[in-house]
């Protein structure tokens, strides 16, 4: 199967920013997918002297993976990730070649702090929209532990397994072997599930906040950031850093933008917040506010955030 001219120039301009030699270790028999495979990775081995292809036995026939020279990452992919899984190979590519993946110093050192082995496998559907954002997730925290590995499975390659899991909606994650998520889920909403998260203490030993900000959504980011602005300290706690924009697929009456996704905005907001000296405590569900001679938030955890100020947001009506 060859790529089309659009995206074997899209690729070109990606794969100029390899940093290390890659190596693609490939698992095919003679059937049409194994040879949709082979040819996707002779093509990109064919576009960068930064890549070349091994044959070799993986646990899935077809199969990928990509590996730095002398070295295995723990990312593969069964099936031919294109469609919305495009980016996502090229953000492996990318990542195991040497390039630093896009993520906060505290969430890559909770990665890399993870004791034992965890190997993730993602079944999804080449058209899903939510997919590809736990692909890159689990492929960055295997790029960044290598006791983490991940394997994209595509769904419409590997039925059986979809059927013998009773898999019904996409994205769908194991851990081990075993159910662990279902639909779109966070690289902090993954390590909070492995036990991996600010704890009460921690919380509760922060400084007062001239404002507090609850809510994770537009209202609550825009809040925040424009109290940043104006110098003063910021902390901002959110149940889900989006809040339910993230689960809104198009939105066409945010005014300036004639369409776009809920997660596409949800991630630009998060981009705009960081840019901020806010502080952000993601995942934290607020429980009650008292009045004192502070506001004194307490979240479900048990944590008590003290603050001089507290606003609370629920989202705009974005649809």
């Amino acid at each position: 199967m060859a790529l089309d001219a659009e995206i074997k120039s899209q690729l070109d301009q990606y794969l100029q920013l390899l940093e290390d030699d890659l190596v693609l270790k490939v698992s095919t028999e003679s059937d049409q997918k194994s040879e949709e495979t082979q040819a996707l990775v002779d093509e990109l081995a064919a576009m960068s002297s930064k890549i070349s292809v091994e044959k070799t036995q993986l646990e899935r026939t077809p199969s990928f993976s990509v590996n730095r020279a002398g070295q295995d990452s723990g990312i593969a992919f069964a099936g031919v990730p294109l469609g919305h899984e495009l980016t996502s190979l090229v953000l492996a590519l990318l990542q195991v070649s040497g390039r630093p993946p896009k993520v906060d110093d505290s969430i890559a050192e909770q990665i890399k702090e993870l004791d034992g082995e965890y190997h993730f496998e993602t079944y999804v559907s080449l058209s899903c929209h939510n997919c590809p954002d736990v692909v890159q997730a689990l492929n960055i925290m295997s790029v960044l532990n290598p006791n983490i590995s991940h394997t994209m499975v595509d769904g419409a390659v590997y039925k059986s397994e979809v059927e013998e899991k009773d898999i019904m909606a996409v994205p769908a994650v194991y851990l081990n072997g075993e159910p662990f998520s279902n639909g779109r889920i966070t690289i902090e909403e993954i390590l909070a599930k492995l036990g991996k998260s600010l704890d009460a203490d921690e919380l509760s030993n922060k400084d007062p906040y001239d404002v507090l900000v609850v809510g994770g959504g537009p209202a609550g980011a825009s809040a925040a950031i424009y109290s940043s602005r104006k110098g003063i300290r910021t902390g901002m706690v959110s149940e889900r850093l989006g809040g339910q924009v993230l689960d809104t697929l198009s939105i066409e009456n945010f005014i300036s933008v004639k369409g776009t996704e809920g997660p596409k905005l949800a991630a630009a907001l998060e981009e705009h917040v960081k840019d901020y000296d806010i502080d952000i405590m993601n995942l934290q569900r607020a429980k009650g506010l008292e009045k004192k001679d502070l506001f004194e938030l307490e979240l479900e955890n048990g944590a008590k955030l003290k603050s001089k100020n507290a606003h609370r947001f629920n989202w705009c009506t974005l649809a």
